[in-house]
Formats: structure tokens, C-alpha cells, sequence
């Protein structure tokens, strides 16, 4: 097993965006689709009150064994039974495209108190030839990248290609979370940032 400081993927890569904007004060935060834990276990790190949860049994199991600390509950965050406005930060990374979009983004708006944050990382389709300049790009970048990496493939089950475009993702956002912040990022991901009112 690769050690996780020394671990990278795409989704690893983004996990910086997640720690800039969690709140600053410690808090209570939810990490949806949590796989092997490892998101769960640097927030962990930086003081916050973290609960993992995912669907995949495996992925809970193998988190429980590394991140001992933290809490992991294997179960659907959809109707699992939190309570209404009981984080003060939700977080995802690369879970969304496995679920109904408008729907987990209505139940982390629900699980969010007021004034909390939300911050998600996911994944969309690309639509070509409009995403070709940027794909030649994303390429370029991730093999300059990739030099100096060790490239880490998680155990969670994966779902390729996401059933929404970034176009229709930014939609879906603006329409669910207004005033939150959408940006799609170079290597094959977007960014969506949420301070509940």
C-alpha cells in the first residue's frame, strides 16, 4: 500500500480546494462518498469533527483500518437519519456523478447548518469538439505532472462517464445552491462552493 502523503491521483490532486475553503474554526463536517477515507482523515488532521460515510463496504472497511480516529459509517447519506442543519461543512469529492444530482445536493443543503460550507470536487462529461482545446491541454499538463507523481488507483467503485456535462452541471448548481461558486478546473474536474444563508 502506497503511504498516503506519498499517494496522487485526480481527485487527490484537488483536495487543497477542499482545505481552502473549509471553515476555519473547528467544526463538524460531513465527507459524502468518503471511499477509503483518506479526504476524511486530513480534515481530521486539521482539527475538524469528521464523519465518513459511503455505500461501498469495502471502502468503509479499509478506511476504518487506516484512519482508526475517525468516524465511518457505511450507509446512503441520502436517508441515513442526520439531522436537519447538523454540520457546519459538508464535503464530496468525485461521489456526485454516482448519485442524482439535484437530489445530493438538496440533502447536503439540508444537512448544512446556517452558515456552513459546503465544498464538492466532482465529475462531469466532457462534450466535444467544444472541450477539445481544453483536453489537449489537461493532457499536456497531467503528463507533465505525472513525471514526478506515483499515480495511486483507490479500491472504490467507479462510474464512467458522469450522465451530466459541466455546462449542465453549473446549471444544476446555480439552480440548487444559488450564489454558489462553480469552476471547472483543469484536470478533469469542477469545483462547487456553498455558504448556506
Amino acid at each position: 500500500m502506497i503511504e498516503v502523503s506519498l499517494r496522487w491521483n485526480h481527485n487527490l490532486h484537488y483536495h487543497g480546494v477542499v482545505f481552502g475553503e473549509l471553515p476555519r474554526e473547528s467544526g463538524r463536517v460531513l465527507d459524502v462518498g468518503c471511499g477509503e477515507g483518506v479526504l476524511s482523515a486530513q480534515i481530521h488532521g486539521r482539527g475538524h469533527r469528521v464523519t465518513g460515510i459511503d455505500r461501498d463496504e469495502a471502502s468503509i472497511r479499509l478506511a476504518q483500518s487506516q484512519f482508526a480516529d475517525v468516524e465511518f459509517i457505511r450507509a446512503d447519506f441520502l436517508t441515513y437519519p442526520f439531522g436537519t442543519e447538523s454540520f457546519d461543512a459538508v464535503v464530496s469529492v468525485a461521489a456526485l456523478h454516482h448519485m442524482n444530482s439535484v437530489t445530493a445536493l438538496a440533502r447536503m443543503r439540508e444537512l448544512l447548518r446556517p452558515g456552513g460550507r459546503l465544498v464538492l470536487i466532482g465529475c462531469a462529461r466532457r462534450e466535444f469538439p467544444r472541450d477539445l482545446p481544453r483536453e489537449a491541454l489537461a493532457f499536456a499538463a497531467n503528463k507533465w505532472i505525472a513525471r514526478s507523481r506515483t499515480y495511486w488507483e483507490h479500491s472504490a467503485p467507479t462510474r464512467w462517464p458522469p450522465d451530466a456535462t459541466y455546462r449542465e452541471m453549473r446549471r444544476i448548481a446555480r439552480h440548487a445552491l444559488p450564489g454558489s461558486r462553480f469552476r471547472r478546473h483543469l484536470l478533469w474536474r469542477y469545483s462547487i462552493v456553498w455558504t448556506k444563508p
